[in-house]
């Protein structure tokens, strides 16, 4: 029914198939608020709402978080040659493509890859969390495709359902099918009026690639606006990143975010925050917005960002 029991039960079934209970996760991940998830996820402040120590979680750096400056998975690498081949060695590796909550972070195709191959060398499952980024965000059904990877397991929820109604899917190879009968089980599973505006998104988007070139269209507009507004505000060290219909806007001063979502508001555009200090001002417009409807908000926030940024 949640993104966050997706994740609980891709967790569960990794441990269950590898018989390891470690989890490798990333810098500013977030894979959702019950414990086991947040275990996996590297706010702060959201794992101090757990009230208990959270354990079996290991943070990596993720893709580019030392700016280069340090070659990809070399702590990774580090830690499994430190625990060789015993029970210490993780299950698994959490992963979002682009991190939405952690600040709107892209991972380059190639790092995708490079970790798809360390977890296969290393007999680790590879789990992408596609809750906030599938489902056509970033373009493609799934945030993967373009780097080429399959993961062990996938996560996927928010529009799956195709109506906001409750729904979330653990997509697995069915080799890794070693669940005993009800042993991932709730109240509320097979929500069936979401079953039935599910198969209708599916059929209505999915069937034909229109869906697809028109989120890579208005993400072009949404781009095209970012970089007018980041040159217009280069003093103030603004700088966007994103794919798709997902995008993050940031500046030196990190408490910005936070008043140009404020005054965007106020003129009628809702927005929200992300990153570590809710400094990246969060672009997430519905992938059936029309462009004429997209440009009065791409207008809207280039007002807010004036008049907070003079």
């Amino acid at each position: 029914p949640t993104g966050t029991n997706a994740v609980e039960s891709a967790l569960k079934l990794a441990r269950k198939v590898k018989g390891r209970e470690a989890i490798v996760s990333f810098t500013n991940a977030f894979h959702g608020m019950s414990l086991g998830s947040l275990a996996v996820t590297g706010n702060a402040f959201k794992r101090a709402g757990a009230g208990i120590p959270l354990v079996h979680g290991t943070p990596m750096p993720f893709d580019n978080y030392f700016d280069g400056t340090v070659p990809d998975f070399l702590w990774f690498e580090r830690l499994l040659e430190d625990q060789g081949s015993g029970l210490n060695k993780p299950a698994a590796v959490i992963v979002e493509t682009v991190q939405g909550e952690g600040g709107i972070n892209v991972a380059r195709p190639e790092w995708l890859r490079a970790l798809k191959e360390l977890c296969e060398r290393q007999d680790m499952l590879l789990i992408v969390d596609d809750i906030q980024m599938g489902c056509g965000r970033t373009g493609a059904f799934f945030s993967f495709e373009e780097s080429g990877i399959t993961p062990d397991i996938v996560t996927v929820s928010k529009s799956i359902s195709g109506y906001g109604l409750p729904m979330s899917l653990c997509l697995f190879r069915p080799e890794l099918d070693v669940w005993e009968p009800g042993e991932h089980n709730g109240t509320f599973r097979g929500n069936n009026p979401a079953f039935v505006t599910a198969t209708a998104a599916l059929e209505t988007y999915w069937t034909d690639p229109h869906i697809t070139h028109q989120t890579a269209l208005l993400g072009q507009q949404v781009e095209q606006s970012l970089l007018a507004i980041c040159d217009e505000h280069r003093s103030a060290g603004a700088r966007y990143r994103g794919r798709g219909l997902v995008w993050g806007l940031e500046f030196r001063d990190k408490s910005r975010a936070g008043l140009i979502a404020q005054r965007a508001f106020e003129l009628g555009l809702l927005i929200e925050t992300s990153g570590p200090e809710s400094d990246v001002v969060k672009l997430l417009p519905a992938l059936t917005i029309t462009p004429d409807e997209l440009d009065e908000g791409l207008s809207t926030l280039a007002r807010a960002v004036w008049e907070v940024e003079g």
